[in-house]
């Protein structure tokens, strides 16, 4: 990640390449965490690993993070969540963010904005696993009937919706600047420890990186 010292994150480009183990390197599509200048506002750890708007799944007590961008009309999100979860469960020590950014249109905006909605009723990881469990493009209607069979309350939903729209969107703006100042460009991307992971891996590569990125945290 933009590496964690004293202070945080460290904001400079320089300091994260200089936390960088060469272990990671060697996992495929592993690269150095970066962060451009000026994103020190957008890249503190607080609002990157401890937004206390964003869901959290896994050990919320686990000594490693990983923080998830993903988009529920993302193909390659849907044929990776089983497997990210059960890495997480198998391992049992680790902590997953899973951060909204719906970049693939409208109806992205919709699923997520829905799927933030529902937290206000503690429904959000049952809309989420509604959501991106299913092997279909989303549609507004396929969104409501999903959330509806998921036990989502749909009268509370529209209410919440509405009532927190501002913090919705909010949290959908810090997640996207966050993203941007990390450099990803399309989804699932990662942060694992201190490593920045912009893409998919296979649950072998993201159990080795999870080991790098402990080891990292030990140095």
């Amino acid at each position: 990640m933009t590496g964690f010292g004293k202070s945080g994150l460290a904001p400079t480009r320089r300091a994260a390449l200089t936390l960088i183990g060469a272990g990671a390197l060697a996992v495929g599509g592993i690269v150095p965490a970066r962060a451009a200048a000026g994103d020190d506002e957008v890249l503190t750890e607080a609002k990157v690993l401890r937004d206390p708007d964003t869901p959290v799944a896994g050990n919320p007590d686990g000594n490693i993070t990983i923080v998830e961008w993903s988009d529920y009309n993302c193909p390659y999100c849907r044929k990776l969540e089983p497997e990210l979860r059960q890495v997480v469960q198998d391992d049992g020590k680790v902590r997953l963010v899973m951060k909204d950014w719906p970049i693939l249109g409208p109806v992205s905006v919709t699923a997520a904005r829905s799927a933030l909605a529902a937290k206000f009723q503690g429904k959000y990881h049952q809309a989420h696993d509604a959501m991106i469990g299913v092997s279909s493009r989303l549609t507004e209607p396929r969104i409501n009937e999903l959330l509806a069979a998921a036990g989502v309350d749909m009268d509370r939903l529209k209410r919440d919706l509405t009532g927190h729209a501002k913090d919705i969107d909010a949290i959908l703006k810090r997640n996207n600047e966050q993203a941007e100042a990390f450099g990803f460009h399309g989804t699932p991307s990662f942060i694992v420890g201190k490593y920045r992971v912009p893409g998919a891996l296979s649950m072998a590569e993201f159990e080795q990186v999870i080991a790098d990125a402990r080891k990292a945290k030990m140095n």
